[in-house]
């Protein structure tokens, strides 16, 4: 049975062991840099204070993914515009966690406030794009050669979900 909860400071380490290897072997995301677990202690407590969320997917004893969002842009003019991050672990992939865990993040950024969330996408992730597309997400900008690792150039495709 799998249950979706917050994040906690002694959760940093397990969503550390999620999200490092796909920083460091995909190009799902731009960022090259390492989660250490202070960092993301720090993150789940600055979310918090924020009002925003920082949520773990968990099934059979173990941490299986995780999604978080923030505002899109620094200012109040931003305020009501809300950007997330979904990271699930190989062996979760397909068992409908993703799904549960944006619902719930969705759900979060709604009551919140949220008028509109948006999705950064890498190009060279279908994958992300086909996930996205298929909860309601339209692509509305491709961002090109905005990101670079593995020593190239990539596009970042923009999607967003209307909340209100």
């Amino acid at each position: 049975m799998s249950r979706i909860r917050p994040a906690t400071a002694s959760d940093a380490a397990a969503v550390a062991a999620i999200w490092n290897p796909v920083i460091r072997d995909s190009a799902s995301t731009f960022n090259a840099v390492e989660k250490t677990a202070a960092d993301l202690a720090q993150s789940f407590a600055q979310k918090q204070a924020e009002g925003h969320a920082f949520l773990l997917a968990e099934a059979d004893g173990g941490l299986l993914g995780f999604a978080t969002y923030g505002q899109f842009r620094g200012g109040v003019g931003y305020a009501r515009t809300v950007e997330h991050t979904i990271i699930l672990a190989p062996a979760a992939r397909g068992r409908g966690l993703g799904r549960a865990l944006m619902a719930a993040i969705e759900d979060h950024a709604r009551t919140a406030g949220a008028h509109s969330i948006f999705a950064g996408v890498s190009a060279e992730n279908p994958s992300g794009r086909a996930f996205h597309a298929a909860l309601g997400y339209a692509e509305v900008a491709v961002l090109r050669e905005v990101g670079f690792k593995f020593g190239r150039w990539m596009d970042l495709v923009l999607m967003q979900k209307m909340l209100s």
